[in-house]
Parts: structure tokens; C-alpha cells; sequence
């Protein structure tokens, strides 16, 4: 039985969004930016990561800035592009792809980072409610636990029940809630710390540079 033409170019346009969602989200803006200061490889430094967190363990609070805006952006701008070429259907598409393509980039074997400020770009892009919703969520358990993971964590458990319950768009919260799912299982060491008792605060480096050597490349990211 031959498929009708509309439904096997929404097909199509759903294939394509993830492909090149794929490859947005697989830029790995922390090791080209450290890469051009002259840094060498964010790889070999602290947890081995290629996110903000990482690239400000080089002292340089400018490029780990430009390594956040160009994590969460990639996110972001694939989600918007295809939702506006497309439709939201295949904004959610590019916009989780570029998740997991910055996760498991093809260009470092499929080492990335952990996802979080791609992840809310995303979010921001497919349903502004929810992603201002997960963005305050992480600010507010921040400043009372000065935890990062542990604000990241929270936030994006938040996100697909403000998309369900806030915002009212399906399709929104069964991309928050991917996306959550993926990224916690990504947070399995930090959430072994935090039931521990040693994930370090932010700003206590000494917790930190500890937390960082006791990570592999494999196991970090942001």
C-alpha cells in the first residue's frame, strides 16, 4: 500500500529535523572556543567535559559565558528553525536531536557533555512558559542550595509538568519529559554525590576539583 504523499513528506520532514537538529546540537562549542584562545583541550582538563562548567575551570569566565550561550543557542535555534520551516512537530524533533547530539556528538565518538543548558534552550524555543518556568526552578534551588546539579536536576523534573499543567501543550511536556529522562540518567554520578553527601557547591573548589577527578570524560558535561 503506497503512503499518502502528505503524510510521507511530514515523514520526511521529521527525518530531516532530526538529522540536522542532530548536527547542530553536535557542535562542541567548549572545545572549539578553549581550542581558539589557545587553551588546548578541555578534554584534559578537570572532568574531561566540553561544557561551561569545565571550560570556567580554565579561569576564563568570557569563553565558559560564550561556551553556555553557544550550548543552550544550538538548542534553541534548532528548534525555532524548524518549527518555523515545518511546524512545531518537527521544531520538537530538531530541538531534542540537538539534546542527544550534543550528548553523544558524532565528531568526539560520541562523548559529549550532559545536556542541561541545551536542553533549556530548547525548552525556551518549543514553549516559552515552560522553559522560563524550568529556567526559574534552577535559579531558585540554586541560590537557597547553591548545588548546580542539583538546581539542573530539579529544573528539568519541573519543565514537562509546567508544559502538561501550566501551559497546557502535549506536545511540549512529552519533550520535557524525554529530555529530563535522558539527562538525569546522564547525572547518575552527581546524583550518587548528592545522595552522599559530596557534590560540591558552587563556588567550593577544592569539592569540586575533587568531583572532577573522580569523573571520566564518559560520565561528564553540562
Amino acid at each position: 500500500m503506497e503512503l499518502d504523499p502528505a503524510y510521507k513528506a511530514m515523514l520526511m520532514s521529521l527525518q530531516v529535523a532530526a538529522v540536522c537538529g542532530y548536527l547542530l546540537g553536535s557542535i562542541p562549542f567548549g572545545l572549539v572556543l578553549t581550542r581558539m584562545a589557545g587553551l588546548g583541550d578541555i578534554r584534559k582538563i578537570g572532568s574531561g567535559n566540553i561544557g561551561a562548567t569545565n571550560v570556567l575551570r580554565t579561569g576564563n569566565k568570557f569563553l565558559a559565558l560564550l561556551t553556555l550561550i553557544g550550548d543552550s543557542g544550538k538548542g534553541a535555534a534548532a528548534a525555532l528553525l524548524f518549527t518555523a520551516l515545518y511546524g512545531p512537530e518537527q521544531g520538537i524533533f530538531a530541538g531534542a536531536a540537538a539534546v542527544i547530539g550534543h550528548m553523544f556528538p558524532l565528531w568526539l565518538r560520541f562523548k559529549g557533555g550532559k545536556g542541561v543548558a541545551t536542553t533549556l534552550g530548547t525548552l525556551l524555543a518549543v514553549n516559552w512558559i515552560m522553559g522560563v518556568i524550568a529556567c526559574l526552578a534552577w535559579l531558585i534551588m540554586a541560590l537557597i542550595f547553591r548545588i548546580s546539579s542539583l538546581s539542573a536536576l530539579v529544573a528539568l523534573a519541573v519543565a514537562p509538568l509546567a508544559a502538561f499543567y501550566v501551559a497546557h501543550d502535549i506536545g511540549a511536556g512529552w519533550l520535557g519529559l524525554f529530555l529530563a529522562v535522558i539527562v538525569w540518567g546522564a547525572h547518575h554520578t552527581n546524583i550518587r554525590r548528592l545522595l552522599n553527601g559530596t557534590e560540591p557547591k558552587i563556588g567550593d573548589k577544592k569539592k569540586a576539583a575533587a568531583a572532577a577527578e573522580a569523573e571520566t570524560p564518559e560520565s561528564s558535561g553540562n
